[in-house]
């Protein structure tokens, strides 16, 4: 059976703010072997020291874009800008966010997420004596559909697929393909419980203990597919628009 609960009491987190320590207090001796916690990002951000001032944040959105996939304009006059950021993520403004955030700041994501949950999980295991998993969520829209969901962007000690290509289904046809980000889904399953306006940062899931594994397994960056097997890489008019100037640089003059 699967549990998942959010912890309260979590405090407001400033820059300096040892999560493990806050982690520690909020869930006493509540955790258990093979329970993974799942902690928004924001909270990690805040913690490493990842605020910045509102005024700059179309200046930090560009110095954490690698690749533009696509951009529109807004009714207000503005720009939404979809990028690959320099964690490989796309998303809607390299993830730079100005919600639960102190008046005039703005949150870009951590450095590495992936270091950050290994080093709360490494904690937690070594304060707590259990082992646990950490993953690190955040909010990112979805192509093809409405809403947003939340996905895991950083992983220590936890399996972020469950590999079942080689097995069989219940009718006994062979699995090719079927390999679920087991990250996202428990990071999406966290968002239910902890929402986005209830100050309840941090969540756990219990009933996955077959996910929780060594702290060097691959991170969450391992779920990034890579440029060369996205058939999505650009926007819709992005695409039409290299297209169309690739066919005219190659026209006959």
């Amino acid at each position: 059976m699967l549990q998942v609960w959010a912890l309260d009491g979590i405090p407001e987190i400033t820059p300096g703010t040892d999560l493990v320590e806050v982690i520690a207090e909020s869930v006493a001796e509540s955790l258990a072997d093979g329970d993974i916690l799942v902690v928004t990002s924001k909270i990690v951000s805040k913690a490493e020291g990842r605020i910045f001032a509102a005024a700059d944040r179309e200046d930090a959105i560009t110095a954490e874009t690698e690749r533009v996939v696509a951009s529109r304009p807004t009714p207000n006059g503005g720009v939404t800008r979809i990028v690959q950021s320099r964690l490989g993520i796309v998303s809607a403004a390299a993830g730079v966010d100005a919600s639960n955030t102190p008046e005039g700041t703005i949150l870009l994501l951590p450095e590495d997420p992936d270091a950050s949950a290994r080093l709360i999980a490494a904690g937690l295991r070594e304060r707590l004596g259990v082992r646990v998993g950490v993953l690190i969520s955040d909010t990112l829209g979805r192509a093809w559909r409405e809403g947003q969901t939340d996905h895991a962007i950083g992983a220590g000690g936890v399996h972020v697929f469950e590999d079942l290509r080689g097995s069989v289904d219940a009718e006994g046809r062979p699995l090719v393909v079927t390999m679920p980000c087991v990250a996202d889904e428990l990071a999406a399953a966290a968002d239910l419980v902890k929402g986005k306006v209830d100050r309840r940062p941090i969540a756990v899931v219990r009933g996955r203990a077959d996910l929780v594994g060594p702290l060097d397994l691959p991170g969450a960056r391992s779920i990034v597919r890579p440029l060369e097997r996205d058939m999505f890489r650009l926007g819709a008019d992005e695409a039409y628009a290299e297209g169309f100037a690739a066919g005219a640089a190659s026209a006959p003059s």
